[in-house]
């Protein structure tokens, strides 16, 4: 590891400043993917900027049909919020299939989402949700925040402060594991509107990073059974084909995992 400066500040306006005071600062959460990189030399910034322990990003929100969790909000907190078990319990769910204890203790929504492993399971809650990402500057959509892999639409030096969900009339997620790292192969979350709209995202499947599944969309919106599903078939092209599986693998897999989420959506 390279030499860094450490900063762990109070609040969310020290730490804007923090980062525009460094010449390659970055943003510290549960730090699971930056030490990683850090330990391996591959990333060497000037300064860390350690923002889990800031308050204003801590702590669930129930507010009529909108649910909020703000961004330094650790899995093991989500999994145990009694707000969010009766509102989106799949959110729980999901939670509860992330890596293993000691990622849960320190893992953390906006760490999460800012970092858009093509591979990570809270993209698909937020894509699939409609939710709507905050920042310390904006407020912006799903739709138009996550951009490619490892790519997203925050600006440099900006901070998610909070993800606020849209509590669905039903939603569900199924995802094949990796055996060693629990990563999704392929992961799909599905959720139905109050409204009656139908929302489905992919993660672990195109090559794109997550994805809607309009054509999954469509049938369930007609239809919301895992047996509507039984005829379609997905393109594969732009599908992910790795040691684990070819592209048609991967698509056939997006269809199979769809009709899991449905069949144990709540």
């Amino acid at each position: 590891m390279y030499q860094t400066t450490y900063h762990r500040p109070a609040s969310i306006d020290e730490a804007v400043s923090l980062f525009a005071k460094g010449s390659d600062a970055k943003y510290l959460a549960g730090g699971h993917t930056l030490l990683l990189v850090m330990k391996q030399r591959l990333a060497a910034p000037s300064d860390v900027i350690d923002i889990a322990g800031v308050k204003d990003l801590l702590g669930i929100e129930a507010s009529g049909d909108t649910l909020t969790i703000r961004a330094a909000t650790t899995y093991y907190d989500i999994m145990t919020n009694a707000d969010l078990k009766k509102a989106i319990p799949v959110l729980v769910h999901l939670t509860s299939m992330l890596g293993d204890p000691a990622v849960r203790y320190r893992g953390t929504i906006g760490g999460s989402i800012a970092n858009n492993d093509p591979a990570a399971d809270y993209p698909a809650a937020v894509l699939a949700l409609g939710a709507t990402v905050k920042t310390n500057k904006r407020s912006i959509a799903a739709d138009d925040f996550f951009k490619g892999l490892f790519t997203t639409a925050l600006d440099d030096g900006e901070i998610i402060t909070a993800v606020s969900f849209p509590v669905p009339a039903k939603a569900g997620y199924a995802k094949m594991r990796h055996p060693a790292s629990r990563f999704a192969l392929t992961g799909v979350f599905v959720a139905k509107t109050k409204a009656g709209d139908v929302r489905v995202a992919a993660t672990g499947a195109s090559q794109s990073g997550v994805m809607r599944v309009a054509e999954i969309e469509a049938v369930l919106k007609a239809d919301w059974s895992p047996s509507a599903l039984d005829q379609i078939k997905l393109p594969d092209a732009g599908m992910i084909a790795d040691i684990h599986g070819s592209e048609a693998y991967r698509a056939n897999l997006v269809k199979v995992m769809a009709q899991r989420a449905v069949q144990q959506a709540n």
